[in-house]
């Protein structure tokens, strides 16, 4: 197997010595070093990784500020890796420091090139958010890939990227959804592998297209009322992102499903996943490195962004602008909790439509993440659909918490932060009001004003054998 590359703020730097970004690289290093560091070092706090008396600076708000300095043990550190390194907790802390490092550079790299996007392109809107996801210190970890390859396909570098197209032996095709004929879109980077398996033969047709927030999720621009999410063996944040014989076989079944709950609500709608597919070996197994999920894109001509680019635009971002968002989005989002269909609704995921500059649809993308209760669907009057893998569970609090850690606890907290400290308790008692009127279901709105709301402990799940498994801590409920 061949080796894994990550580079770090050092051999980045090498490898644009002849590209002109050298000298803008380095000027960003400090502020991406700052980024990744506020991720950490809250985490530190709250997620249990490590004896908090070792931790001298204060434990900073969730999206709050982090100093450039942080003190631990009595040295004080810049950089989050140096930071880990020096701290050891238990765990695969090298793995941890070799990402922390490769997010830092990338991080940085983005940062040397980034500029706000104007108008409605989605795509642009989508490439315009640099700093990847606002909690996880692996923000912009492509471990995998080399400085090239990130400026060649990552969305904040703006390319346009050229899919490849291989013919699949018909035997060997397994679709789900709207069957499509067995043409497989790879993307470039993971071209060579594709081929290498022998499941696959080159075309010789290309597919240009733009990588969205999600780099190995594109608008192809011969097909504008679809996206197209590729299999590539590169850890971005905390997975290597193939895709799995579950997501395959879940994603056209749980977009009927979801759909069919969201036309119930006012102002939700689903992007559906209308064809995935994947290639089978000799045995009939289905390759995690060789699929593609084809999904709707929003209407064409439409205003829309997605949730995580709000808190950097100000223009949008009002504390009216807020209270109409949270009234549009929370009553659907719980309407589907009730029936049993928790959404992953985080900022990439979560669409927001304006019309007129006021918050008019939401749109929800990426069926993967959701947790379906079969109990609460057959109150619903519906049918519990095939599923398979972590989508269905039967726990009342597993549902829950993958709505509220994304919801709640991640995309309407980085809201109410970037709205300000003067209106942000008169934000949370948007919030309240909306939940009071919007959440019919007892044990929801108990746990809505509960003392505390979870939040997915990413540092730790890297630090743990099992990355992948997910686990949680608590935050402080700003609702109390």
């Amino acid at each position: 197997m061949e080796p894994q590359v990550a580079p770090d703020e050092r051999t980045t730097l090498q490898a644009l010595r002849h590209t002109g970004l050298h000298l803008a690289f380095a000027d960003a290093l400090p502020q991406a070093r700052a980024g990744v560091l506020r991720r950490l070092w809250g985490a530190l706090w709250r997620e249990g990784v490590i004896d908090t008396r070792r931790l001298s600076t204060p434990a900073p708000a969730l999206f709050g500020a982090v100093p450039d300095t942080v003190v631990a043990d009595g040295v004080a550190h810049t950089h989050p890796a140096r930071l880990l390194e020096s701290l050891r907790p238990a765990g695969h802390v090298d793995r941890l420091v070799r990402e922390l490092d490769n997010s830092v550079a990338n991080l940085a790299l983005g940062l040397a090139v980034a500029a706000p996007a104007a108008g409605s392109d989605l795509v642009a809107l989508e490439q315009s958010v640099v700093d990847g996801h606002p909690l996880h210190p692996c923000c912009r970890t492509r471990i995998g890939m080399t400085t090239a390859d990130v400026l060649a396909y990552a969305p904040e570098h703006h390319p346009t990227v050229r899919l490849r197209v291989v013919e699949v032996d018909p035997a060997r095709w397994r679709t789900g959804g709207t069957p499509r004929p067995p043409l497989l879109p790879v993307h470039p980077w993971q071209l060579e592998r594709a081929l290498a398996t022998g499941l696959v033969r080159d075309t010789g047709r290309d597919l240009p297209a733009r990588p969205l927030m999600s780099l190995r999720t594109l608008a192809p621009l011969d097909t504008p009322g679809e996206h197209v999410k590729t299999a590539v063996e590169v850890q971005m944040t905390s997975a290597v992102r193939t895709l799995s014989a579950a997501a395959v076989h879940n994603g056209p079944l749980a977009s009927d499903l979801v759909a069919t709950l969201a036309a119930r609500t006012r102002g939700l709608r689903i992007l559906r996943e209308t064809t995935a597919a994947t290639v089978l070996d000799a045995h009939g197994a289905p390759q995690r490195t060789l699929g593609a999920v084809w999904r709707q894109a929003p209407p064409a001509g439409a205003f829309v962004l997605p949730l995580a680019l709000l808190p950097h635009r100000p223009d949008l971002l009002t504390p009216t602008f807020f209270a109409q968002l949270v009234q549009l989005l929370l009553p659907p989002l719980f309407d589907l909790l009730r029936d049993g269909v928790a959404l992953e609704a985080h900022g990439q995921n979560t669409l927001l439509e304006i019309r007129a500059g006021r918050p008019h649809t939401i749109w929800y993308r990426d069926l993967g993440g959701l947790h379906v209760h079969p109990g609460r669907l057959d109150r619903a009057g519906l049918p519990m659909p095939p599923l398979i893998g972590a989508l269905p569970t039967h726990d009342e609090d597993e549902l829950r918490t993958k709505l509220f850690a994304a919801a709640l606890s991640t995309v309407l907290t980085e809201l109410v932060h970037a709205l300000g400290d003067r209106h942000a308790e008169v934000a949370w008692d948007v919030v309240a009001a909306t939940v009071r009127d919007a959440v019919t279901d007892t044990d929801d709105r108990k746990a809505c004003f509960a003392g505390t709301w979870p939040l997915k402990a990413t540092t730790a799940m890297r630090l743990a054998d099992d990355p992948l498994q997910d686990l949680w801590c608590q935050i402080p409920n700003p609702l109390r």
